[in-house]
């Protein structure tokens, strides 16, 4: 029979560990990498008075959208930016979680620390390639063309693959764990077959659709996620 004292200690010991400092707030980054880089998207396409430039496009329609709609550019590079960086911080999340995943956790949890980070410095590089297309460096057929091409590269498919990577690692280990649901844990590894899928644009231009196929399924799938590894014991 427990004495006073020890009903005390193990209600105490029970209280710690539903406390909100047991939880990952660290996982809400999840949430506001979708938010963020939606709406800097959404706000660019109600700014701009013109189309956003498609891989390929001509140097005059380059121009036409990131000179005569800077702040529509620009506006979108902040959210790319603060995508990327909450990114960062959803892989350490990511990787928490698949540390703990069981057998092999120690593979999935270097798949989930790779892909993040590769996912978050190719957004963020993206992002200054679309800034620099609103200075100088965007007036000029050649320059604006070539920052174009890598723009598109980094923020597309190697941002894809990589993201793709980090999306399957989640779903992966939520399934592991039972962390997230079961649905939820096999849509994390539909979207990362997309992304990972989305490099064969390089040798076969139809494939571009696996590009926001795998992103905004992927946005989705980590907000959701965010949500519930930040309300739930660590």
């Amino acid at each position: 029979m427990l004495s006073k004292r020890g009903i005390q200690t193990h209600a105490a010991g029970d209280n710690l560990m539903t406390s909100p400092s047991s939880r990952d707030r660290g996982a809400l980054s999840g949430t506001l990498a979708g938010v963020s880089f939606v709406g800097g998207v959404a706000g660019a396409m109600a700014l701009a008075d013109s189309h956003y430039p498609r891989p390929g496009s001509e140097p005059a329609e380059i121009r036409r959208y990131f000179r005569g709609n800077p702040g529509a550019a620009r506006l979108s590079v902040v959210g790319q930016l603060i995508s990327a960086a909450s990114l960062a911080q959803f892989t350490a999340s990511v990787a928490s979680l698949a540390g703990r995943s069981g057998r092999g956790s120690r593979g999935l949890r270097a798949a989930a620390l790779a892909g993040g980070g590769l996912a978050a410095g190719s957004l963020a590089v993206s992002a200054l390639l679309s800034a620099a297309l609103t200075g100088r460096r965007g007036e000029q057929d050649a320059s604006a063309a070539a920052l174009h091409r890598l723009m598109f590269a980094a923020g597309g498919p190697v941002h894809g693959a990589s993201f793709g990577v980090l999306v399957g690692s989640l779903g992966l280990a939520g399934l592991r764990t039972r962390k997230l649901p079961r649905p939820l844990g096999l849509a994390g590894l539909a979207s990362a077959a997309a992304g990972l899928l989305s490099p064969l644009y390089f040798v076969w231009e139809p494939a571009a659709w696996f590009i926001p196929a795998g992103r905004f399924s992927g946005l989705l799938v980590g907000g959701i996620a965010g949500v519930r590894l930040g309300r739930r014991p660590g």
